[in-house]
């Protein structure tokens, strides 16, 4: 394949004939000096007249991914990664050929002194949020200084920052630090909200309990009154105090049946006999009395 190639070009050159692929000029000069610019296509090249071929530039995008080391203001070594894509421009071949010896060696220089001036003047928490205008500062130097050289400036990326291994391992510990503190502060919040409206349920359940033991009292007592009253009608000659003794025994006898009742009811040691229920009764008739004339006062 090699060696047809090579018959093509000697047959070409012989015939005076040139080829220039497509997305590629060439350059053409005579008598070594520059004559014109050959467009993608089949050119006439009389060598015998002084014309030849100088040689070819492609016209095609291209990209150079740039590494550059330096510092920020508080001191903080990176590597700066920025990816420029550029191409020759047409129209300024001949300067994009004979201008400059290695172009992607002129725009690593010119992208170095761009980012070694600019990422010193910002922190590093600064230099990863102005990405964009770090980028921007030097596509616009580029742009200014390679379109004399006949070159066109696409784009420009700065793909990445990197700190020292060192570096971003303290900043995830600062990190992973500040989120701990949140948690806490608001696990202890959670707690306190928790604490809080426990003791609410507490003394509203206390308050609502307070409720019901005088509901059960008030409750108890108009029974016994309404006891004493329809036993006093119905069975005349009884006094109020006989059927007040009579319900409080019945009393006596029903607390002492559910105490017994009680499974896990312990061991109660009282008085017991007719002495000791008229000691009851009495006990607990002088309390309603002094209780009546205390409310009375």
């Amino acid at each position: 394949m090699l060696s047809i190639m090579n018959i093509n070009k000697d047959m070409g050159n012989l015939l005076c004939c040139v080829q220039v692929d497509q997305s590629t000029v060439a350059i053409k000069e005579r008598f070594g000096k520059f004559d014109e610019v050959l467009e993608p296509g089949c050119h006439c090249l009389p060598w015998f007249l002084g014309s030849q071929l100088a040689g070819s530039l492609s016209l095609r995008l291209q990209q150079l991914d740039v590494r550059c080391e330096t510092k920020t203001k508080d001191n903080v070594f990176v590597n700066v990664v920025a990816s420029i894509q550029y191409r020759a421009l047409s129209d300024k071949a001949s300067d994009a050929f004979y201008k400059l010896s290695n172009t992607r060696t002129q725009i690593q220089a010119y992208v170095f002194d761009v980012i070694r001036a600019s990422v010193p003047k910002l922190y590093l928490d600064d230099a990863f949020e102005q990405k964009n205008e770090i980028a921007k500062a030097v596509e616009d130097e580029l742009e200014k200084a390679m379109s004399a050289y006949g070159f066109e400036i696409v784009q420009t990326l700065i793909v990445d920052i990197e700190p020292d291994e060192h570096v971003k391992r303290a900043m995830n510990e600062i990190n992973a630090a500040a989120r701990l503190r949140l948690a806490a502060n608001e696990k202890a919040e959670a707690e306190k909200i928790l604490q809080i409206k426990r003791a609410e349920g507490e003394a509203e359940a206390k308050y609502l309990a307070g409720l019901g033991i005088a509901r059960q009292r008030q409750a108890i007592v108009d029974g016994l009154r309404d006891s004493v009253l329809g036993f006093s009608v119905n069975v005349p000659g009884t006094t109020a105090k006989d059927v007040m003794d009579m319900v409080l025994v019945t009393q006596y006898f029903d607390t002492m049946k559910e105490i017994g009742a009680t499974s896990k009811s312990s061991a109660v040691f009282i008085p017991h006999g007719p002495g000791a229920v008229r000691d009851v009764a009495t006990q607990i008739r002088d309390g309603l009395l002094q209780a009546s004339q205390h409310n009375l006062s």
